[in-house]
């Protein structure tokens, strides 16, 4: 009965053996799918649509083949087929049943520009380079795509694949080969029992006489007699049954080895993610304008473009990422700088760390994204704010308001950067006081401080600007009196500047709002045989070329002003954020 148990382990265990290895052989699958895309190589684009990427599960590997120059960069649709508005390009999408395919789409706007290049555009998420052949593993949802070109001249590459990794564990194999083995191990033990146990019925049995009376055995020439030796063929018997179970058992851990953890069933209960505030976003709002990964990225190139700019003293150059009164500045700076040696350059842009993100929801342009940015430079530590716009798909984000955060400033409780916020319109009723009025309320009070009607409406008793200006008003009257007692006087008015104001709507139904707000001051002679010269006043003298007038000069600032603007049946006041002031023009008094 032994021989048959150990028969049926054999066969039971040759069939676990067996499957546990056809499984990670024959009958394994592929590791992975891909799908080929074969352009016509006539446009200097190529889109892969999301769900071209999503149309298999798992993480996407996208490789691309071209003969030079290979670009590739992702972003939403939306955006990446904003982009492409006014070119021609080639689609790769799939089908109702699941097919890939291309089709050429032509310019739905007037073109933009030729030649466009698609390198460092603000649009996108990510991008890469390479030359001959690019590859990269992605993980896109199905709103996002693939844009691929060379240079934006030349046609795209034709070669385009996206590789799939698929599911080919097999979990029950590592089990039934150690199952095997334990099984093939019983039945070699059953074996080995059932011979011993015929071994043993097959002995001589002796019966039970008296035992003769024992002698001494004599021995001739060294060897025994009347002395039954176990032979060596006998002694050895019982040793190589011993072994036979080694090569059965090392076969098992043979196959073993062979098996990856893939192989085995995955137990490890998963770790839970911790919980994480729940944000509520209201249904149907667009999404964020840009990602936090993306608004990081911007003020990078915004700091670096303005840094290049400021050293070459190039205004054309610090266009390309400023515009408004932050343009106008710098472009006041500048030739300042050129013309007075030792004329300090404004503070420089920092790049990092970018401690908030404000970006506003949108699904058109142009497009506002605030920051708040702080200076790694111990020796002039600096909270900078700016608000910076993207005016159409084609254009980068300009920075048109920088200023500077006051060390005690609390700013309101703002939105996370992958919610966003809403613009609020110039003219909103739902604020204490609309956008649009902000900029010419203070001026008011800059004018006429209590007698204000928008006094009360401003915390003034904290207001580090107001405080400012009162100084530079008293300074300069100061100083004419001491250089034209009598024959010189001076004048100031403040007046809204000619920025439109740009406000970002806080959690609280407020309202972040950036304003443009000129300062001038006119020097005038009252005395027909005075003049009012400028020795004391370089900057005056170089933007205006004269260094005495006999009607006078106007000087004029501009200040950059950053306010929170509670919502409408709030208690709470119109509180300063932050500001840049810098002098903006000077000129000869009619």
């Amino acid at each position: 009965m032994r021989f048959v148990w150990a028969v049926v382990a054999f066969v039971i265990a040759a069939a676990m053996i067996g499957a546990g290895i056809a499984q990670r052989t024959v009958f394994q699958g592929p590791s992975e799918t891909s799908a080929t895309v074969q352009t016509e190589g006539t446009t200097a684009y190529t889109l892969v649509d999301g769900s071209v990427l999503t149309s298999v599960p798992g993480a996407q590997t996208l490789r691309v083949e071209g003969d030079g120059a290979v670009f590739a960069s992702y972003g939403r649709t939306a955006d990446v087929k904003a982009w492409l508005a006014d070119v021609p390009y080639t689609a790769v999408t799939v089908d109702g049943e699941g097919v890939v395919q291309t089709s050429a789409v032509q310019p739905t706007v007037t073109p933009v520009s030729t030649g466009r290049s698609p390198v460092d555009s603000d649009l996108w998420l990510d991008e890469y380079e390479q030359t001959g052949t690019l590859s990269t593993t992605l993980q896109l949802p199905s709103d996002m795509s693939v844009l691929i070109a060379s240079d934006g001249t030349a046609p795209a590459p034709a070669n385009v694949s996206v590789t799939w990794p698929i599911d080919n564990s097999t979990p029950l194999s590592g089990p039934l080969i150690v199952g095997g083995g334990v099984v093939l191990l019983i039945g070699l033990v059953l074996y080995g029992l059932g011979i011993r146990h015929v071994r043993r019925q097959r002995r001589p049995r002796r019966k039970g006489l008296p035992l003769p009376v024992t002698e001494p055995i004599s021995t001739v020439d060294g060897e025994s007699k009347g002395v039954v030796s176990e032979s060596p063929a006998r002694r050895g018997r019982g040793t190589r049954r011993a072994l036979v179970a080694v090569p059965a058992l090392g076969v098992s851990v043979a196959l073993l080895a062979g098996c990856s953890a893939d192989a085995w069933p995955q137990l490890a209960a998963s770790e839970s993610p911790s919980p994480t505030p729940t944000v509520v976003v209201p249904e149907g709002q667009f999404p964020p304008a840009v990602t936090e990964a993306q608004a990081q990225r911007i003020v990078s190139r915004v700091s670096q473009a303005v840094a290049q700019a400021d050293a070459s003293l190039d205004a054309n150059a610090a266009a390309q990422r400023l515009s408004g009164p932050a343009l106008a500045e710098r472009q006041t700076n500048y030739r300042l700088r050129a013309a007075i040696s030792d004329r300090p350059a404004l503070p420089a842009i920092p790049a990092e760390p970018v401690q908030i993100v404000l970006p506003q929801t949108t699904g058109t342009w142009p497009r506002t994204l605030m920051t708040v940015v702080e200076s790694t430079d111990t020796t002039t530590p600096t909270t900078t704010i700016m608000m910076m716009t993207q005016q159409t798909p084609w254009e980068e984000y300009k920075a048109s308001y920088v200023g500077n955060l006051e060390a005690s400033t609390n700013l309101p409780e703002l939105a996370a950067a992958y919610v966003g916020a809403t613009q609020v319109p110039p003219d909103s009723s739902f604020l204490v006081m609309a956008p649009e009025k902000v900029a010419a309320a203070y001026a008011d009070i800059i004018n006429n401080g209590q007698n204000s009607a928008s006094y009360g409406l401003f915390d003034t008793a904290n207001d580090l600007l107001l405080t400012a200006i009162q100084d530079n008003k008293t300074k300069r009257t100061d100083e004419l009196n001491q250089t034209g007692a009598g024959t010189a006087q001076i004048s100031f008015e403040a007046s809204a500047g000619p920025a439109s104001p740009i406000a970002l709507a806080t959690l609280d139904t407020g309202a972040i709002v950036a304003v443009n707000v000129y300062e001038s001051d006119t020097a005038k002679p009252t005395n027909a045989d005075a003049v009012i010269k400028l020795d004391n006043n370089p900057a005056v003298k170089a933007l205006t070329g004269v260094d005495q007038s006999a009607t006078g000069f106007t000087t004029t600032y501009s200040d950059q002003v950053f306010f929170y603007v509670p919502s409408q049946g709030s208690d709470d006041q119109i509180r300063l954020l932050g500001y840049r002031s810098s002098l903006l023009e000077a000129k000869v008094s009619p």
